[in-house]
């Protein structure tokens, strides 16, 4: 009798506990997958030449951040296709900008001279703006629609969506 007790107390704690650590599994944040969007934080750096380039000035332009340094293999590796995404899509307005993080500016000059970089140059000299943008690795790509917000953040280029963003001629 008293097993018969213990079974019909012990089956419903069961069933009631399985039933609650189901249920927590069912909590989806974002549901029902609305695309979170983030403005682009403003920001506004020098270049090499001492010319102050300011973020919101390219409003309604979009934008492509590189954030990288002088040191990364990867950075200097993806190089010629950061090249090719300049002379392809700069004339359909998009405005291509490298940010070198926390690096003298005779050493990024030095950098840009010897690799030939056709693009903007800013330099993050204290870090602020890479942090601004949750950088925690380099290379990192952020691409910014015309309308101000963040589109894609990347560390290949591969993974661009430019296409999209550019779509072929017909």
């Amino acid at each position: 009798m008293n097993k018969k007790i213990i079974a019909f107390l012990i089956i419903p704690l069961v069933l009631i506990f399985s039933m609650v650590t189901l249920s927590f599994g069912q909590f989806i944040p974002n549901a029902p997958f609305k695309p979170i969007t983030m403005a682009a934080p403003d920001f506004s750096l020098k270049d090499l030449q001492g010319k102050t380039f300011k973020l919101s000035s390219y409003s309604g332009k979009p934008v492509l951040l590189f954030f990288g340094t002088t040191w990364c293999p990867s950075c200097r590796a993806e190089i010629p296709a950061y090249k090719n995404i300049y002379a392809k899509y700069s004339k359909s307005s998009l405005e291509v900008v490298y940010i070198d993080i926390m690096e003298p500016v005779e050493k990024v000059a030095r950098f840009a001279k010897t690799n030939s970089l056709t693009y903007k140059v800013l330099l993050d000299e204290d870090g602020n703006v890479a942090d601004n943008y949750g950088i925690i690795g380099v290379p990192t790509l952020i691409l910014i629609d015309k309308e101000g917000y963040v589109a894609k953040i990347s560390h290949r280029t591969a993974d661009l969506p430019l296409n999209k963003l550019f779509p072929a001629k017909k």
